[in-house]
């Protein structure tokens, strides 16, 4: 298992990048991605989004809620896997509401069109390079120039 430490890492790296692939599966089992507002990260790696509730995506939840969620900023990559369920919180909804969602629902928060997607992350995986683009390019040189493997960056696993 993950220690506190790395979890709050984890938290840290994906907090800010605000969207997401969030990948489901097809009833013919078929893997259907599609990018998401990420609204939350708690405090244990698992995530929320607002979706339609009449969507292809509540479907695929709903017949199989296996997911995957990849997130990446110009130095941060974050893959997640977890189990996702749908949540009709009406106070987490309004806690959660920002102007994002009401573009894409603006119906609002206390319809009962508007869902969220909790997903529950059960591992996750990331790559980090402190510095982003620049640091890695050097570190590609470095690694050119003396024949060493490319070390640009931090490499975890977490059970969560």
């Amino acid at each position: 298992m993950a220690t506190p430490d790395e979890i709050a890492k984890l938290v840290d790296l994906t907090k800010d990048i605000k969207i997401a692939m969030l990948t489901t599966v097809e009833e013919d089992g078929a893997f259907a991605a599609r990018p998401m507002a990420q609204q939350e990260v708690q405090s244990d790696g698992s995530l929320y989004f607002f979706t339609e509730r009449d969507s292809n995506i509540v479907r695929n939840i709903a017949a199989n809620p296996h997911v995957g969620v990849a997130l990446s900023s110009s130095s941060v990559w974050v893959s997640i896997a977890g189990t996702a369920t749908i949540v009709d919180d009406v106070a987490k909804k309004k806690q959660l509401w920002n102007a994002g969602a009401e573009a894409w629902l603006p119906q609002g928060p206390e319809d009962a069109s508007v869902a969220l997607i909790y997903v529950d992350s059960d591992s996750a995986e990331y790559w980090d390079t402190p510095g982003g683009r620049v640091a890695s390019v050097f570190s590609f040189v470095k690694a050119k120039a003396t024949g060493e493997a490319y070390d640009g960056g931090e490499v975890k696993k977490l059970d969560l």
